[in-house]
């Protein structure tokens, strides 16, 4: 009975009960076709039940969705919190949309990793139906379109490398991938980083120098520079960690950092991301009984732990999140605190520290899943994000994408760079809609279509961009002006405090005299005792003498008197012989 778990969340409970079953059948899971007969119930987050059918292979998943390859169509989708679907609808921004998606779907997944390289989101891994997966899946983001990419073995690579989830997967030198820890059926003892070459199709085994952590799963792996930052996770016996490792990506050599200030509790499904070079930010995460919505900051030049106070729409504690960064925004989607999924997609300017949502999807939908992958690529010039996977009660292998309206400084110069000729302005100003063919701007020949429409349009878009900017100021300063209140009443606060505190330390200062100048006066009692103790020490040694002086004079008396004993009898013997016959002769009477 599930209320005999007491406090224990229901899905560490058959996390559990899996694992005991893996112990003990290792092939229960071929099996398990021919055991279920009856559709399975999937449990929704808000404890509701939708039957799901069961496929030939005995997974689970939802109905499948139509795909158009050639057909501009919208495709179908059981998501309804999606707000649009089809290609040209990829335009609207802070919406997500679901393209139309060619090719054969991987499998439903989630706790993978995701990387772009070359405008192609690279999948590898992940957890389906509580079985490690190692296949390589790539979609390209120009056509939508999924393939399987094939390793290939090679003299010191292998083909196949070791099922796993709950990894990082890092994009590095332009043509290579690299899987860092990540949970598998036999783990190491120390964290592995593998590589992936996209030119050879081979996988490896890097060689790395110094002391490598020890293997772990739900960590979060930061790109810095040319090293990778490696914070918290959990290892093979589910113990959380919040320690701190750093792999120097040339010389592959590990160090553990010391770090000071107070670092975040151990956690691990947290998020992480990097600022100006610099500033390594934690967001969220969980532990085994609990979610977090705290915010830690660590300055990696000083090493530093902060945890600043956060402003604006700040979210509810979640785990199993994704994020990813577009200049100084850091989005985050999914994630959840093991009673529902997080419908709101929130962005974290990192300059500021300000929050804000910017968007939410309504009911059950994959956006709303744990173990999500969220990645940044381009389309049209423009920045987008790319969620993948998911797990919400049930797998899933959708793709969705959002447009959000803040665009990173460079893009945004990129874009007014690559703005329309003026023939191209004269003919809008005619009443014509003109699409301009930007080919001979683009470095690597690609083909960027730019939309324009009726200049009334943009100027009413332009102004209602800059009315929700006002308020999206006013709202920062008054959060700002309430943020100084309270900073101001903390720091009368401590002021006080510190006032109470010197008092108490002026007191203590005081029983500290008393205490030392009666520690004087007890050594010297104590050195008194000494002394006298001392001299009762020669005393008694001279006693021992005197007592041995007086055993010796008692056995020479003993002696003594034993000598006078035998002459008195001697002398006593005499005398009774003298008085006989001879004492007669003698003329005694």
């Amino acid at each position: 009975s599930w209320n005999g778990l007491g406090n224990m969340a229901s899905t560490e409970a058959m996390r559990l009960f899996v694992k005991i079953l893996e112990e003990e059948d290792p092939a229960w899971y071929s099996r398990a076709s021919d055991i279920v007969e009856e559709p399975i119930r999937d449990v929704e987050m808000n404890h509701n039940s939708e039957v799901l059918p069961v496929s030939n292979n005995g997974d689970f998943s939802p109905e499948p969705k139509t795909v158009q390859t050639e057909n501009p169509n919208p495709v179908e989708t059981q998501d309804k919190g999606v707000v649009s679907e089809g290609t040209g609808l990829v335009d609207v921004y802070d919406q997500w949309v679901a393209p139309p998606i060619s090719g054969t779907l991987p499998k439903a997944r989630y706790e993978h990793g995701a990387a772009v390289l070359d405008n192609k989101m690279y999948v590898f891994g992940g957890n389906h139906n509580g079985r490690y997966l190692n296949d390589l899946q790539v979609l390209d983001l120009r056509t939508w379109g999924w393939s399987k990419l094939e390793p290939q073995s090679g003299k010191q690579s292998t083909s196949v490398t070791a099922p796993c989830a709950g990894h990082s997967l890092i994009p590095w030198n332009g043509n290579k991938l690299l899987s860092v820890a990540g949970h598998t059926k036999d783990p190491t003892e120390t964290l592995q980083v593998k590589e992936f070459n996209l030119q050879t199709c081979e996988w490896s085994t890097l060689k790395t120098y110094g002391k490598p952590p020890i293997s772990r799963g739900g960590q979060s792996v930061t790109l810095v520079g040319t090293t990778l930052v490696i914070f918290g996770g959990q290892d093979a016996k589910r113990s959380l960690m919040n320690d701190l490792h750093i792999l120097d990506l040339e010389t592959m050599t590990w160090d553990e950092m010391e770090t000071v200030g107070i670092s975040p509790s151990p956690r691990s499904d947290h998020a992480a991301a990097v600022h100006e070079d610099r500033y390594l930010l934690i967001f969220g995460g969980g532990s085994h009984a609990t979610c977090f919505n705290d915010l830690h900051v660590l300055d990696l030049q000083t090493m530093e732990w902060s945890k600043p106070t956060q402003q604006g729409e700040i979210p509810r504690s979640r785990a199993g999140h994704a994020g990813a960064t577009i200049g100084d925004n850091w989005f985050i989607v999914g994630g959840g605190d093991n009673k529902s999924g997080a419908l709101e997609t929130i962005v974290l300017n990192m300059s500021t520290l300000v929050w804000s949502v910017v968007t939410t999807v309504r009911g059950r939908v994959p956006l709303a899943s744990e173990g999500s992958s969220l990645v940044v690529s381009s389309y049209r010039g423009e920045d987008i994000l790319v969620s993948f996977g998911g797990y919400n009660g049930r797998y899933t292998n959708e793709v969705n994408v959002l447009k959000p309206s803040l665009q990173s400084t460079s893009r945004r110069q990129a874009t007014t760079e690559t703005s329309l000729p003026p023939d191209s302005l004269s003919a809008v100003q005619n009443g014509t809609d003109v699409t301009a063919d930007a080919d001979s701007k683009s470095e690597t020949g690609q083909i960027r279509e730019i939309a324009v429409d009726d200049i009334d349009v943009e100027s009413k878009k332009a102004e209602g961009t800059g009315e929700r900017l006002a308020a999206t100021i006013k709202a920062e300063k008054e959060a700002l002006e309430s943020s100084l209140s309270v900073e101001k009443t903390q720091a009368e606060k401590l002021k006080q405090e510190l006032k109470e505190a010197e008092s108490r330390s002026a007191d203590l200062y005081k029983e500290l005299q008393s205490v030392r100048s009666q520690l004087v006066s007890e050594q010297s009692r104590c050195f008194k005792l000494e002394v006298d103790v001392a001299e009762l020490r020669q005393k008694l040694q001279t006693m021992e003498t005197l007592q041995k002086e007086l055993e010796i004079l008692q056995r020479q008396k003993a002696a003594s008197e034993q000598a006078a004993l035998l002459v008195r009898q001697r002398q006593q013997q005499q005398r009774s012989g003298g008085s006989g016959v001879w004492g007669w002769l003698a003329g005694t009477p």
